[in-house]
């Protein structure tokens, strides 16, 4: 049994470098401010993940009941309508820190709207753009992991009822688990952060363009997720 449990605890690291979640958290990663907030970020991120996992695996453990699979696809689809909401917040950003508005006022009086880019220039001083600060609880990134505990909760609940054989040896294996993807997300979200970091103090443009990656990135996967469930749905 011991082995069933430090197996929940890898196959939960394992499971947080899927593709979609990395796509999730590092879109999230783009809005932080540090490193410390990036690691706090994918932890949350799995303690939503986990808070889900709890919830679905007592429930069916309880009534001794699967995921009905019609639901199991719809979750999925919804993680890919939030995949895509995610990208675009990204890109939308990356537009807006790239191309500023200011209203000039000549010596005649006249003014006008000029538009100009800072890709290629140092970060304003003063930098407002919108990003996330220290101290506050970082409840998008919570909702989102609670959204794919949701979704890849039917694969983990089938292969912890074969795994165990009672409720407490299962809820510990979810524990496990849950520990599993904090700790794979938490690292994950450092070295995503690592190469935004160091080209947001050297090289402006090249962080921008690493935003416009991650974006583009994850708004492609969430079509992908959508059309492929649809079309294994023969809604296409």
């Amino acid at each position: 049994m011991i082995e069933v449990l430090l197996m929940g605890f890898l196959l939960g690291m394992r499971h947080a470098m899927e593709s979609d979640h990395v796509a999730a958290v590092a879109s999230l990663v783009t809005k932080s401010p540090s490193m410390r907030e990036s690691i706090r970020l994918g932890s949350v991120w799995g303690m939503g993940h986990t808070l889900t996992l709890f919830a679905f695996g007592s429930a069916v453990m309880l009534l001794d009941q699967m995921i009905p699979e019609h639901m199991a696809l719809m979750l999925e689809f919804t993680v890919g309508i939030m995949l895509v909401a995610l990208g675009i917040d990204v890109m939308r950003r990356f537009i807006q820190e790239r191309m500023h508005i200011h209203v000039h006022r000549h010596a005649d009086g006249s003014r006008h709207i000029h538009f100009h880019s800072h890709a290629d220039k140092a970060l304003h001083a003063d930098n407002s753009h919108e990003h996330l600060h220290a101290g506050r609880f970082p409840m998008r990134a919570l909702l989102v992991g609670i959204m794919h505990g949701m979704a890849g909760s039917a694969a983990l609940i089938v292969l912890t009822l074969q795994s165990v054989h009672s409720f407490a040896t299962g809820m510990i294996y979810i524990a496990l688990f849950g520990a599993g993807s904090i700790a794979g997300m938490a690292a994950l979200s450092a070295v995503i952060m690592l190469p935004l970091q160091q080209s947001a103090n050297r090289f402006s443009a090249l962080h921008h363009y690493l935003q416009l990656g991650i974006g583009s990135a994850t708004l492609c996967l969430g079509i992908s997720i959508m059309y492929d469930i649809a079309k294994s749905s023969q809604f296409i």
